[in-house]
C-alpha cells in the first residue's frame, strides 16, 4: 500500500523522506519486520522501541515512524529511509493499521461493551442471540476470538493491540463476519488500541474500583474516563442505569441515542418478577409490545443486567423475542458461572475467580440464592502475588459452608506451601475445610459430598484448559474432569 494513503486521518505529522513508497506491511515489534516494512516506534511502560529502529532496518524496515520528543540524531537512522514523526505513535498505529487493511470496521456493525465486569458475558450473550438470528457473528475478548461460530485462538487480554485487532478484523470481513462484537478494556482505550474503530453500538455494564495501579490508571477518574472515550467513538449507547457512574453517562452525552436497562430505577428495558436459583435465573421484560418471561441458565443477579444489556443489543437489529428467549435459554460462557451438565444433576459451577474480590463476588451471589450448602474448591496460583493467598482462604472461610483448599497452576511452586499459605487465612474463621492438594481428588470428594440443594463452585480456572507445573501446561479441563468422576462414581 501507498505510504502516503497509509497516513490519511493523522494530523501534524512531519515528515523526511520518500511517502511514495509501496508499503508491503507494518509492525511494532522489529522482530517481525519483513522486507520493505514501515516499523512504528512505540515506547511502552518497560521498553522503548526506538531502541529497535536500528534492528528494524536491518530486517528491511524503509520506512519508520517515531514519536516526538525522540533525539532523532542519537538514533541515527541511515540516509534513504522515510522517518515519520508523529505526536503519538500508539495513536498513529492504530490509524495506520486501519488504513492499511482497508478500514475493515466498515464493512460490518461493531459493537463494543465496556464496564467494570459482565463483559465476557454479555458478548458471549450477544452473539448467541444474533447467531440464533442467523447472522455471521465475529467475537473478541478475553477468553478466545471466534468467527463464524468456531474458536479461531485462545486471547492474552481482553482488548487485542491496534495493529492485530485491525488485522483480525480483516480476516473476519474475508469471511464475510456482518456482526463484531467485543470487549473494550478501559486500557484500551487510554492506549487508543480501538482508534480507527467505527462502532455502530457501545454498551455500558457497570463500574467499580479495579486497575488502579501505576501501569493502569492513577485513580477512578482516569479509570473512568477512560471508559467514556468509547462513547465519543458512536452515536448509538447502552448502559445500566442501575450503575452509580452508568446513571450519569445519558446527561454526559445529551446528543446521543441511549437506550437504558435495570432493575431498580427507571429504563427504558426493566426486569421484574426476577426468580433466582443455583441453576437458572428468570424474568420479565418488554420485548417490543408485550411482555416476555425470559430464563438463563448462569445464575445470579448480575446474569439479569448482562441479559437485559443483550436483549437491548437484539432490539437495536429487530430480533423477535421467540429468538432472543432461545438463544439466552442455551446459551453458555466458558469458565463464567459455567453450570456443568451432570448425570447426578448437582449444581457444579466453574468460574474463573482468581483475586480476593472476584472469589468474594461469586461466593456471596452463589450464597444468596442456594438453599442448600455452598462447597468451595480453589488453590492459587505459584509464581504470583502471594499476598493473596491468606486473603482468599479468609474469604471462602467466612462465606462457603465448607472448603475444600486445593492446588492450581503451581507453576514453580511446590503446591503445599502455596496450600498452607492459603490455610493461614482459613484458620482465622470458623470455616470448616480440608487441603487436598490433588485438584482431581478435592473436586471427587465435593462432589461426593454435595446433593441437588447444594452447589460447587470450582475457582479459579475457569476457561483454562490445562494446569502448569513446573513450566509445563498439562491438559486439565475441568468439565472432562467433571464429567469423568461422575461417571466413576
Amino acid at each position: 500500500m501507498n505510504l502516503k494513503e497509509m497516513i490519511i486521518g493523522l494530523e501534524g505529522l512531519k515528515v523526511k523522506g520518500d511517502l511514495e513508497l509501496d508499503i508491503k506491511g507494518l509492525e511494532s515489534n522489529s522482530k517481525q519486520i519483513k522486507k520493505e516494512f514501515l516499523f512504528v516506534a512505540i515506547k511502552g511502560f518497560d521498553v522503548d522501541g526506538h531502541q529497535f529502529i536500528g534492528k528494524a532496518i536491518e530486517n528491511g524496515a524503509i520506512a519508520v515512524m517515531v514519536e516526538e520528543g525522540c533525539d532523532l540524531k542519537a538514533l541515527a537512522i541511515p540516509e534513504g529511509i522515510t522517518i515519520i514523526m508523529a505526536k503519538n505513535t500508539r495513536e498513529a498505529l492504530a490509524i495506520v493499521s486501519s488504513n492499511f487493511y482497508g478500514n475493515p470496521s466498515r464493512n460490518f456493525k461493531l459493537i463494543g461493551v465496556t464496564g467494570t465486569k459482565g463483559k465476557t458475558t454479555t458478548t458471549f450473550m450477544i452473539k448467541e442471540i444474533l447467531e440464533k438470528a442467523g447472522k455471521n457473528v465475529g467475537l473478541i475478548g478475553t477468553i478466545a476470538t471466534y468467527v463464524n461460530g468456531k474458536k479461531v485462538k485462545d486471547s492474552d487480554r481482553t482488548t487485542p493491540e491496534s495493529l492485530e485487532l485491525q488485522r483480525e478484523f480483516a480476516q473476519m470481513k474475508e469471511q464475510g463476519v456482518e456482526v463484531v462484537v467485543m470487549e473494550v478494556s478501559s486500557q484500551s482505550l487510554k492506549l487508543h488500541r480501538v482508534d480507527g474503530c467505527e462502532f455502530d453500538i457501545v454498551l455500558f455494564t457497570n463500574f467499580s474500583e479495579d486497575h488502579i495501579s501505576p501501569k493502569e490508571h492513577p485513580d477512578m477518574e482516569d479509570y473512568f474516563n477512560s471508559k467514556l472515550k468509547l462513547f465519543q467513538m458512536c452515536k448509538v449507547g447502552i448502559v445500566n442505569t442501575d450503575d452509580l457512574y452508568g446513571a450519569k453517562i445519558p446527561k454526559l452525552f445529551p446528543d446521543s441515542n441511549i437506550v437504558t436497562y435495570g432493575i431498580d430505577n427507571f429504563a427504558k428495558m426493566l426486569a421484574k418478577d426476577i426468580t433466582i436459583t443455583n441453576s437458572y435465573v428468570d424474568f420479565k421484560a418488554k420485548i417490543t409490545d408485550r411482555n416476555e418471561r425470559i430464563k438463563t441458565c448462569i445464575p445470579g443477579r448480575f446474569s439479569v443486567y448482562n441479559s437485559l444489556a443483550a436483549i437491548c443489543v437484539a432490539q437495536k437489529f429487530g430480533i423477535s423475542p421467540e429468538v432472543v428467549k432461545e438463544a439466552l435459554a442455551s446459551v453458555r460462557v466458558p469458565g463464567r458461572s459455567e453450570l456443568v451438565d451432570n448425570k447426578k444433576e448437582i449444581p457444579i459451577m466453574i468460574d474463573y475467580a482468581h483475586s480476593p474480590e472476584s472469589l468474594e463476588n461469586i461466593l456471596q451471589a452463589v450464597k444468596s440464592y442456594t438453599r442448600g450448602n455452598v462447597i468451595s474448591v480453589f488453590g492459587c496460583g505459584g509464581d504470583r502475588d502471594t499476598g493473596k493467598r491468606p486473603i482468599m482462604g479468609e474469604i471462602s472461610g467466612r462465606i462457603a459452608d465448607f472448603t475444600f483448599i486445593t492446588s492450581d497452576n503451581p507453576r514453580t511452586e511446590e503446591p503445599e506451601k502455596i496450600v498452607s499459605e492459603i490455610e493461614e487465612g482459613m484458620k482465622k474463621t470458623k470455616g470448616k475445610y480440608k487441603v487436598v492438594v490433588d485438584r482431581t481428588q478435592a473436586i471427587t470428594e465435593a462432589i461426593q459430598m454435595a446433593n441437588k440443594r447444594d452447589i460447587i463452585v470450582l475457582a479459579g480456572k475457569g476457561h483454562e484448559p490445562y494446569q502448569e507445573i513446573n513450566g509445563v501446561k498439562h491438559p486439565y479441563d475441568e468439565r472432562i474432569i467433571v464429567k469423568e468422576i461422575i461417571d466413576k462414581i
